[in-house]
This record gives C-alpha cells, structure tokens and sequence, in this order.
C-alpha cells in the first residue's frame, strides 16, 4: 500500500466516526440494544437492528461480542439517482480503496422501496462494474491471507440510495464452533435471544434435553466459559484496507483474559438420537467446551433431574418440529406432553420453549410469556416462563434405577 493511500485511510477511515447499523431478527432488536449499551456503545434501536456511532475499533468489538447480531454493516456513502447513467456514475467515483481490499471481488446485496431505479440485479450489475472500473484488476491476495466474503449492501428508498459495507462476512450466527447442524438447526442468534429472556444465568444449571445439533448447549457453554461469540471465527473486516491487526490482537488478548475453566459441567444436553448426541460430543471436545457440556444419550421423557445431580435452573426445549414432526395435530400432542412434562418434574425451573406458531396451543399452568418470532423462514413462537416450586412436603418422584451425570 502506498504513503498516500495509507495517509487517505488514517484520514478518512480511521480517524474519524462512522454510522454502523446491527442487523437482527425482527424482535430481537431490543436485546441487542442492551448488548451494545453493555460494551459501552449508544444506540438507537430501529426496525431490523440497531444503528449506532463509533470508530473501527467499536465495529470490531460488535462483531467480537454481540451474541443477537446477524451482521454489522458501516455505512459509507448515499446519493440521489433515478437514472442507471447517475447510479454508474456514483459508482466510478467513489473511493472504494479505502474501504475494500482490491483483490476481492464484493457480492452486492440490493433492496428498493418506491424508487424508479427497481430491479435490484440490474442495480447490482451496474454497482459491481462501476467498483471493478475505480479499483482496477484484482491484485494478488496477500501470501498467507484467508479470503473472506466482502458484501455491499444497498438500500434505495424514494430514490436515494445508502451504500454499506458488510463488516462480518458470512452472518454472525455462524460462531464456528458448530461443524454440522441436524434436520431442523436453530440459528444461534436465536437461541441467545431465548436465554437472554428466559433469564438464564450462566452459573447455573442448563438442561438441553432435546438438543438436536446443540445449538443451545453450545451457546450457553461459550456463555458458561465467558468465550465471546465471535471467537472461532473470522470476519470480512480483517481484509480491509484500514483493519489494524495489533489493535484486533490486544482486543482478542484482552477477551481471553476472561475466559473462565469449569471444575464440572454445568450444562447437560441430551437427545434420543445416538448419532446427534455423537457428532455434538466431537463439537464440544474440538472446540475446548468439555468443562462446560455433558453430553447423554437419553428419551426427555424418561429423564428425572433429580437422578442428576442437577438443582433447579433452566431448561431450554427445542422440540423436532415442522417436516420431522408431520402434521399440526401431531405437534400439539408432543407439546401438550413436553408441557406436562415440565409440570410435574420441573418444579422451580425456569424454561424456554421453541413451537411452530400453527401447533401451539397448549394452556400452561404456570406464568408465561409467548413472543412470535420468524426462524428460518417459518414463523415460531418463544414461550419463556418458570415453573412453581413444588409445595414443600411433596418430594418430585425419582427413579431409584436412574444412571448419573455429574453435572454441577
């Protein structure tokens, strides 16, 4: 990179402030307001995310540390055009150099609401020539460098047009930590989103009894560990002209000074499936959380929290629904049974439960809150809520047979 170059980013990338917007899930939005007021960062929550104001160093940190983000884009340009000539044009002469690494070629992501400029691909084609034309050739990726997917996002409404730049690469619920998901995965960001509201607190015990691919033990275990989200991972932001590696460094020693090793397992997840239980056990020793998960192979109706050495804290429930499940019908039984379940042998714990909107209907016996959400395209509903304590007097019925897993 040459003098001038490097002097034009310190200027105009580095030293100064940036608007940067959080994306999350529809609903989510107020979790991650609280993530980023908790990293000391300001924001303004609005529909799809949260917009917040900051140097470079603050968008690293939010891709480092927020556990409900899906992405972090910095907006970095916007114009008026209602002409593909004008769109072209505010394309050749923005200073992409600054911003992009000119040996990847970025994917452009379009969306238009009442703007006369409205297919999106051609948009997109016009946006990408025009980039391609003010950087030149590719150049040659730096020896030892990982590509890493570089993404511009445009928006266009009523004609003006705001161009961001996709700090995170591919989507933040992708922690890394997670080799393979199962039939029916639950995104990470969600499954944060539903500890966070349930109240869970990570010194305290988990029960993931239908864990599938462990999406929720595996977050609650980095939680658990005090390992931040973003750890395993990487990120698009590192191959930007302007990224500064010993900066990146310090905030990943700093984070690992943190990290905490458990004397016992806190959290069990469990699965009828023998091959899921399998792989999930893999996952956790590969990526250093086998102090903080047990893993067994074990019917949720057959489990009995007692025989575990486990005292009350929270259980999370992500029931195989939608194709494994078949019908609505039949996934109100299984819902009506695994609420039942919680009933009578969870007394005193706190849950959160995942259920496709069309089988829920389950009456629950005890205080609770259902909050519609969207997971993967299929609209869920997230009930949290605690189950009473058993009123003294009536022990929980144990089986005397039961198998233990030392769990803390």
């Amino acid at each position: 990179m040459s003098p001038p170059l490097q002097k034009r980013i310190r200027r105009h990338v580095v030293g100064k402030l940036h608007d940067f917007f959080a994306a999350t899930a529809p609903g989510i939005e107020p979790l991650c307001l609280e993530e980023l007021a908790a990293l000391g960062i300001a924001g303004r929550e609005v529909p799809g995310g949260v917009e917040f104001n900051g140097r470079l160093h603050e968008c690293y940190r939010a891709n480092l540390h927020l556990r409900t983000a899906g992405r972090i884009l910095m907006r970095v340009h916007s114009f008026h055009a209602t002409s593909f000539s004008a769109l072209e044009r505010e394309a050749q002469r923005f200073a992409w150099e600054l911003f992009l690494p000119q040996e990847d070629s970025p994917r452009i992501q379009v969306a238009t609401r009442h703007c006369r400029l409205h297919h999106t691909g051609a948009i997109a084609e016009r946006l990408l020539r025009g980039v391609q034309e003010h950087l030149g050739p590719p150049a040659a990726a730096p020896l030892g460098s990982s590509p890493c997917l570089q993404q511009i996002f445009i928006r266009g409404a009523d004609d003006r047009f705001v161009v961001s730049i996709d700090s995170s690469g591919a989507s933040l619920y992708r922690r890394g930590v997670k080799t393979r998901g199962g039939p029916a995965p639950l995104r990470e960001t969600l499954a944060a989103a539903a500890l966070m509201w349930c109240g869970y607190a990570a010194d305290e015990p988990l029960m993931d009894p239908m864990c599938g691919a462990g999406t929720f033990s595996l977050e609650a275990a980095l939680w658990a560990k005090r390992i931040p989200p973003g750890w395993f991972r990487n990120f698009a932001f590192t191959r930007w002209p302007a990224f500064s590696g010993p900066r990146w460094a310090h905030m990943r020693r700093t984070a690992a000074e943190g990290f905490v090793a458990l004397k016992a397992p806190r959290i069990l997840a469990s699965d009828i499936d023998a091959e899921a239980c399998r792989r999930l056990e893999v996952c956790i020793g590969a990526s250093g959380l086998a102090d903080a998960v047990a893993v067994r192979c074990a019917d949720f109706f057959s489990l009995e929290p007692p025989t575990l050495a486990v005292r009350p804290g929270t259980i999370v429930l992500n029931p195989p629904y939608g194709r494994r499940l078949g019908t609505p019908g039949t996934g109100r039984d299984l819902l009506c049974r695994v609420v039942e379940r919680l009933a009578t042998h969870y007394r005193g714990w706190r849950f959160a439960l995942v259920a496709p909107q069309n089988a829920w209907a389950p009456s629950l016996p005890f205080p609770h809150e259902a909050r519609p959400l969207v997971h993967g395209g299929m609209r869920v509903v997230l009930v949290v809520g605690n189950v009473p304590p058993r009123p003294a007097g009536k022990p929980q019925p144990v089986e005397a047979t039961a198998k233990k897993t030392p769990v803390d």
